[in-house]
């Protein structure tokens, strides 16, 4: 008996291993993976089932179950906002990429606020709950019930006692800490309430290494606030245990405010197979300047590596510079052949990271791979004032990006994400301007600092780099 177990157990390792052959997107995690399964399948096999999946089952079909007029709803979007289309300049022509990524053009008529840090950014989150008059879209990663949970709680019940309707969206993992009494004083008070769960149904039941990441709230259609920040003191600088913390946000207004309810709607007819009724009737704000901009949302459920992809775009149409910041850098090859040719071909690139990550397995990889960039000219800096969490990148004059993607695999291919690129001269010096401030307060690494690291130190960054794939 024992031996008709050991034997099925080989098999069904050796048929998995078939199927990753078949199915994991890199070579990295392929040859990983196989390796795994072959050699060890009673550790690889239940491993495999909870990361090893690439893609995310049921998400796409779903939104074509419930009730027939939820995916004509969606639709309508672009028609809504094709008044505000913006026409592409000759010398952006290389933006139409970003567009077939989002499935929606860059919208003009748009105001982009840069918030910079937690107290500014929440503060003005709270000032734009407390005018909401109809509903709120709110979704985040991780929310913790300390002072800053508490005080999300108590301007959402307020707006509930005012007849706002509240819809809120949290990542079942990010947010295991939540206890169960956080969320009945909200839905005791009306707000309806859900976790983004992985496994919604028997064949979702192990992609439990899948993430909801992103981080967005829509008051009544007219503005959206996106960015790094999630719910928890340490983002307001008010947790002792935690140092400094440096994130970006930024509040939307105007027709782009569509795609980041797109985006959340999608997400909630996942989890509730239901559709809110809502204003997609675009809100062009009383403003003297206006911005062209686009929602880029990614994920494990796209046709596409879409956050790759977009990360890739960028680093290519860079003619004078690119500068990224995030806090975890473990890029895919193409991202890193793509740094190194930028470099090469003269374009300033630089890479803003924490100097102390808050995670020991990607803090390693890096060292794998840095030297292949820094030999190629790509700056890389350690920002040293406190932790970095901000996911930002700049191109030339124009082109800004804030969101919820960083730059390694779990935001490329695991995660649920969602960037805001704004084409706007003038937003991008404000960009500028932060990340030039946040560059005075970080150091370079060299090639001489990697070098001079002993040899169990570089064994053990291979090491790690092989996990790439699942960090």
């Amino acid at each position: 008996m024992i031996a008709i177990i050991i034997t099925a157990v080989q098999l069904l390792g050796l048929v998995m291993a078939v199927y990753a052959l078949l199915a994991t997107r890199t070579s990295q995690g392929t040859v990983a993976w196989v390796v795994t399964l072959i050699a060890f399948p009673w550790l690889g096999i239940p491993a495999y089932l909870i990361f090893g999946r690439t893609r995310y089952k049921g998400y796409v079909s779903s939104r074509a179950e419930g009730e027939q007029g939820a995916r004509k709803k969606l639709d309508s979007v672009k028609y809504k906002i094709s008044g505000y289309f913006a026409p592409r300049p000759q010398q952006n022509e290389s933006l139409r990429a970003f567009e077939v990524l989002a499935k929606l053009p860059f919208t003009e008529a748009n105001h982009i606020k840069l918030l910079i840090n937690g107290q500014v950014t929440f503060d003005d989150i709270f000032t734009g709950i407390q005018q909401a008059k109809d509903y709120i879209l709110i979704q985040f990663y991780i929310i913790k019930d300390d002072s800053l949970g508490e005080l999300l709680s108590q301007h959402l019940q307020d707006a509930l006692a005012r007849g706002v309707r509240v819809f809120l969206l949290y990542d079942e993992i990010g947010s295991y800490q939540l206890d169960e009494n956080y969320l009945d004083k909200l839905t005791d008070k009306g707000a309806q309430v859900h976790s983004f769960h992985s496994h919604r149904s028997f064949q979702n039941r192990f992609q439990l290494n899948f993430r909801n990441h992103r981080k967005v709230i829509v008051i009544d259609g007219k503005h959206s606030w996106i960015g790094g920040h999630n719910v928890g003191d340490e983002y307001i600088q008010k947790d002792p245990k935690s140092p400094y913390w440096r994130d970006t946000h930024i509040k939307l207004s105007g027709p782009v405010v569509m795609g980041a309810q797109h985006s959340f709607i999608e997400d909630w007819l996942w989890v509730t197979e239901q559709l809110p009724d809502l204003n997609w009737t675009p809100c062009v704000p009383d403003t003297k300047n206006y911005q062209r901009a686009v929602i880029l949302p990614s994920g494990p459920s796209d046709p596409f590596e879409t956050a790759s992809l977009m990360m890739q775009h960028s680093i290519h149409i860079a003619k004078q510079r690119i500068w990224i910041a995030s806090p975890y850098f473990v890029p895919d090859e193409g991202v890193q052949q793509a740094l190194r040719l930028a470099a090469l071909r003269g374009v300033d690139v630089r890479i803003l990271i924490p100097e102390k990550p808050d995670n020991l397995l990607i803090y390693l990889s890096a060292f794998a791979f840095l030297p292949g960039i820094l030999k190629a000219g790509v700056k890389i800096m350690r920002y040293k004032k406190g932790f970095l969490h901000q996911k930002v990148f700049l191109i030339d004059s124009y082109l800004s990006a804030v969101g919820t993607a960083n730059m390694d695999n779990r935001s490329f291919r695991l995660n649920f994400e969602i960037t805001a690129l704004i084409d706007d001269v003038y937003f991008a010096s404000q960009v500028e301007a932060m990340l030039l401030e946040d560059f005075n307060n970080a150091g370079a690494i060299t090639i001489e600092e990697i070098k001079a690291k002993p040899l169990w130190f570089t064994i053990l960054c291979r090491a790690a780099y092989l996990s790439a794939p699942v960090q």
